[in-house]
């Protein structure tokens, strides 16, 4: 299910085929205050931080919160942007930022028990029954890591990064994001029943 990625991370461009260019301009014009490409911008990372911010800090409460602080540094801080790493990076740092600070402000984590029960659209009920089962055990093991392993392993296979892009978010040696990544997935191979092979 999981599959290991090193450093050639899948790029997902923005709605209409644009890429990193495309978001750079955004990033100029956000800069120059402009509120269409603030939208814009909003909208082509509003589903993906959403995700990474639920799995960081499953805390599904603080997740518009964390978003809303992320998108205000977007829009306050763009000017800031040096062009040193990608866009997504740059987003992805800040929002990781933001994420460990929110949490420090909490006092215990609250698992998110609707997870599981979520169905897949398109399932039979067998499959949707086999794929909640799936889908529980594996959100029970992740919520087993730390936050810098759940956060390595959440860019790696759900956001399709490299461990330099995860390096430069992470701030942290790229060889740091390697040990975290091989510490997480050996926990998690001692965490998830069946075949390894299966799931990593």
């Amino acid at each position: 299910m999981l599959h290991s990625r090193d450093d050639s991370p899948a790029q997902q461009p923005m709605p209409g085929g644009q890429g990193e260019s495309a978001e750079r301009r955004l990033i100029g014009r956000i800069a120059a205050s402009d509120m269409r490409a603030f939208e814009q911008f909003y909208r082509a990372y509003h589903a993906r931080l959403t995700r990474f911010l639920d799995r960081m800090t499953r805390r599904r409460g603080l997740v518009e919160e964390v978003l809303n602080d992320t998108m205000l540094v977007v829009w306050n801080r763009s000017d800031r942007f040096d062009g040193s790493s990608k866009v997504s990076t740059w987003v992805f740092a800040i929002a990781y930022r933001k994420a460990l600070k929110a949490l420090q402000r909490q006092d215990e984590a609250v698992e998110d028990e609707t997870l599981a029960e979520r169905p897949e659209l398109g399932a039979g009920p067998e499959q949707q029954a086999q794929a909640g089962q799936v889908r529980a055990q594996l959100v029970r093991a992740l919520d087993a890591l730390s936050i810098d392993h759940r956060a390595v392993v959440e860019l790696a296979y759900f956001h399709g990064m490299g461990y330099r892009e995860i390096a430069q978010i992470v701030d942290c040696p790229v060889d740091t994001v390697k040990t975290r990544m091989f510490h997480a997935r050996r926990r998690l191979r001692a965490l998830l029943a069946g075949d390894a092979e299966d799931w990593l």
